[in-house]
């Protein structure tokens, strides 16, 4: 085969990749840029990072406020050690590394140093699900399922750069910890164009339809906002109810829209395993609703690694696989 006649090769630098479609409206590092304008409000604030600031968008706060910036080094224990000893003493940390290390390797210091005495601790985790193409060591695929049953953790999935900035100063002025599934770099801009603010706890229906549910979060919401776009052409009218809190979750807006005749399923950047569809479908169970609820989700293995369009079409992400799903459940 010729250069000519070649196919286009995708590519992605996996540490800095973004799942933004080409010509999509973006904002650059809203996390970084949420924090340092909290920070000029509350003088309690402080950024703290495992040697992971360019890469959690952290080192937009370090320039802005470099005295209240703590570089830990690539010790994920210390910095969530030295986050719970800030936050005994008032302040309002943030710590930022990536999402695999926080659930992984800090697991047991999150619990203990923070969870258990209710600190207000915000741990920032950086490429979550599959936002990475660098494979399994990378990629946290499970990190709310390993999260979910830790007591007084907020679990936040935010769909975009709208979310996220909204979200910092409430995440700062909860009480306890929170973990925040961060997006990075140019983040899409999706939810500005619906009615929509960001409310801790709170789910959102960002649009009606009569024939399908789609509930979803994270970067799922824009994809199931553009499946629904597509799924008109084929005269399908589809709702999509946004959750972007994970834990305490919303059962009341989620149920409201899930008790009726029309088809439902859940989208989530997470394995099939302990996210969004299972706290979806225990939801549903509890309510006693005799409902069949369908998950668009991460296969319950380790996902191989590659450029991330390749592995979003790969694993049932993209919006035409969404698309796909929905006409074949429809039958």
């Amino acid at each position: 085969m010729t250069s000519a006649t070649a196919p286009k090769r995708l590519t992605t630098s996996a540490m800095i990749a973004s799942f933004a479609d080409p010509g999509q409206k973006t904002a650059d590092a809203p996390f970084g840029h949420a924090l340092a304008a909290l920070a000029e409000q509350d003088q309690r604030v402080v950024g703290l990072t495992a040697d992971l600031g360019k890469y959690t968008d952290m080192h937009i706060f370090a320039k802005a406020h470099p005295e209240r910036f703590f570089q830990m080094g690539m010790a994920e224990q210390l910095l969530l050690g030295a986050a719970a000893g800030m936050a005994e003493v008032g302040l309002v940390p943030f710590a930022s590394t990536y999402a695999v290390f926080a659930a992984r390797r800090a697991y047991d210091f999150l619990c203990l140093d923070i969870a258990e005495p209710n600190l207000n601790v915000n741990i920032v985790g950086g490429l979550p699900g599959l936002t990475t193409g660098y494979g399994p060591s990378h990629q946290a695929t499970e990190d709310i399922a390993i999260f979910r049953g830790m007591p007084n953790l907020t679990i936040v999935d935010p769909c975009d750069s709208v979310d996220i900035a909204q979200a910092v100063p409430q995440l700062a002025a909860s009480d306890g910890p929170t973990y925040l599934r961060l997006l990075r770099g140019k983040v899409p801009t999706v939810l500005d164009e619906y009615d929509y603010t960001f409310r801790l706890g709170k789910a959102a229906v960002l649009r009606g339809g009569a024939d399908v549910v789609l509930v979803s979060s994270g970067l799922m919401t824009m994809r199931a906002l553009q499946a629904a776009e597509r799924l008109a052409r084929h005269r399908v009218d589809v709702a999509v109810v946004h959750t972007p809190t994970i834990k305490p979750f919303d059962s009341e807006t989620v149920l409201a829209e899930v008790d009726s005749d029309r088809l439902v399923l859940t989208l989530e950047n997470h394995t099939v395993v302990g996210g969004l569809f299972e706290t979806v479908a225990s939801a549903v169970v509890r309510a006693g609703l005799g409902k069949r609820v369908v998950p668009v989700a991460l296969p319950d293995e380790f996902l191989a690694a590659g450029a991330l369009p390749t592995l979003h079409d790969r694993y049932g992400l993209a919006t035409d696989s969404v698309v796909q799903k929905v006409l074949a459940e429809l039958g």
